[in-house]
């Protein structure tokens, strides 16, 4: 289970608790830089591109005692971009796909080409993560931008906290924009997941659109559930936790691996 940007490994703990419960072996780690352990210098981009950070999924699959089997995944956010790209390029090391609030990059990407530009707004902290002033304003004045951010998507404040004692920091706080620095703003395409996909939206999200969410559909080839969960925000498992952990547990239990 890969977290996304703002987040940490503690987005997922209640499907880390409740999978294991269910007879899952399941892991969610913090990601490269989030990561004190594993945070190569963030003024060298290459260090934070795609290759490495798929890579780093992949080594971590190995090191859980996997090898080279199958396995199920999960992504969020900038965690979601990588498990697009890991159905992509190894569809058949993937028994099923959860992803949390990242359309399809081809969605995405047709969605932030539109004239009407709503997405491109929705998306406009991307390019702002791109200044090198970034990782400093986002934890100026006790990381406020952050806390406003997490608390409008309805995150609770023991969760951000959690978060914040992972990412509050300047080193992690340097290291999370270096993912954005690596890419730049468009999403790598990718061809039509072939993997079983189950995608979760929340229709509060400041992030993603109607438009971007519902258009992942048209870049599934393989079975595919669309669910929009009701007032609730970019961060749906922290938000509507047992909801998501029912949907995955659901989803899992079709697609063994």
């Amino acid at each position: 289970m890969l977290h996304g940007f703002g987040v940490s490994r503690f987005l997922w703990s209640d499907q880390v608790e409740k999978l294991g419960q269910a007879g899952y072996l399941a892991a969610a780690p913090n990601q490269r830089g989030y990561a004190a352990g594993a945070r190569p210098d963030p003024a060298d981009h290459a260090s934070y591109r795609i290759p490495h950070l798929l890579a780093d999924a992949l080594a971590i699959v190995a090191a859980l005692g996997h090898g080279d089997r199958r396995f199920h995944l999960a992504g969020h956010d900038w965690g979601g971009s990588l498990a697009w790209h890991l159905a992509d390029q190894y569809p058949d090391r993937i028994a099923s796909l959860t992803i949390l609030s990242r359309p399809h990059p081809q969605a995405f990407n047709r969605a932030i080409d539109l004239p009407d530009g709503e997405q491109k707004r929705r998306s406009a902290h991307h390019t702002r993560f791109l200044d090198s002033q970034a990782g400093p304003d986002n934890l100026a004045d006790d990381a406020r931008w952050l806390r406003t951010r997490l608390k409008a998507n309805g995150v609770p404040g023991e969760k951000i906290e959690q978060h914040l004692s992972v990412i509050g920091n300047p080193q992690a706080m340097e290291a999370a924009p270096a993912w954005y620095r690596a890419r730049g703003v468009r999403h790598d395409p990718t061809q039509p997941t072939k993997v079983p996909t189950l995608y979760i939206w929340g229709d509060a999200d400041d992030t993603v659109g109607h438009t971007a969410a519902k258009g992942t559909g048209d870049f599934i080839a393989a079975p595919y559930r669309f669910e929009s969960l009701p007032n609730v925000g970019h961060y749906p498992s922290d938000q509507a936790p047992d909801r998501v952990t029912a949907l995955m547990l659901e989803h899992l239990a079709l697609y063994p691996a």
